[in-house]
């Protein structure tokens, strides 16, 4: 598994990253999440051994990312921020260089194969690196941190500058991975927590300030079991809000003129959805949605970090 024992990163009177520990353990896909300045790349780097922490340890499946490095590393496939590569190299050579670096030996033709037909990446083989947008860059990125099928992959950004198309193929791939590997993916895309992560950390001012599923997330989130609706005719909007705001188990109603929305929020342990569909019956409301809410992961995002 990954473990991390209070580990900490300062430069100079700038505390990076402040007394972190969690461990991750298989088939685990660890969303780590924060706003920019949070500290989350800096423990990925520290963690893949690319920073040294100034105080606290970390280990990869057994090994000390210091004192076992080689052996550290050797069991992680690491996709860095920027997706870094030899500008001058083809694809192709930069990729060959990476199997011959992990020294694949009678592995190497098979897991060339693998990688580039897993990325789609056979159209820009005899291009270089530096003249690749910026998807194909982080699917390069992405190709080499497979290259040796590691047990543990750590990607910082995984989708970053890819199509939508290319994000499903992405997802689609670490969703495979995540069957017998360990996976620890940073994320500005919170739809990106729901398609992939089965747990996440969010992380503030270099700390550690939630651990949870997304699910244990989301029923934090003042729209838990909140229920939303559209009107057919938004000149229903102004009643209906009255008679939603007028029943007992509903402490606030939002709404959207432009959509013709209406979400009522419930008080604490209130179930609202069967009283609104009763209240919608009585009415003889047209309705175009009525759906309950498992909550917003953006809302106690920001509720967290702010």
């Amino acid at each position: 598994m990954i473990k991390s024992e209070h580990l900490s990163k300062h430069y100079g009177a700038l505390t990076a990253v402040d007394d972190v520990t969690f461990q991750v353990a298989p088939g685990e896909v660890l969303g780590f999440l924060g706003p920019n300045g949070a500290g989350k790349t800096t423990t990925m780097r520290m963690l893949a051994g690319f920073v040294a922490p100034s105080s606290g340890k970390a280990s990869i499946c057994g090994h000390d990312i210091e004192r076992d490095a080689l052996a550290a590393k050797a069991a992680l496939g690491y996709l860095p921020e920027g997706a870094p590569a030899y500008g001058e190299m083809t694809v192709r050579g930069f990729l060959e260089f990476i199997a011959d670096l992990r020294e694949l030996a009678a592995r190497r033709a098979a897991r060339l194969d693998y990688v580039i037909g897993r990325l789609q990446l056979e159209s820009v083989l005899e291009q270089s690196v530096e003249t690749l947008s910026k998807g194909f860059r982080r699917r390069v990125g992405l190709a080499q941190a497979m290259m040796h099928d590691p047990p543990v992959m750590i990607l910082d950004e995984p989708t970053d500058g890819l199509d939508p198309n290319q994000k499903h193929e992405v997802r689609t791939l670490i969703n495979e991975m995540s069957r017998d590997k360990i996976i620890v993916i940073s994320t500005h895309i919170l739809e990106e927590v729901d398609a992939v992560c089965n747990r996440v950390i969010i992380v503030a001012r270099g700390r550690i300030v939630a651990d949870d599923t997304p699910q244990g997330l989301a029923a934090k989130s003042r729209y838990h079991n909140a229920v939303s609706m559209r009107l057919e005719r938004p000149e229903q909007l102004a009643a209906t809000r009255a008679a939603i705001a007028a029943l007992p188990s509903v402490a606030e109603v939002e709404v959207s003129e432009r959509e013709a929305r209406l979400t009522a929020l419930p008080r604490a342990g209130a179930p609202v959805l069967a009283a609104l569909s009763e209240l919608a019956a009585r009415q003889g409301l047209a309705l175009k949605e009525l759906h309950l809410e498992s909550g917003r992961l953006d809302e106690v995002f920001r509720t967290i970090t702010a």
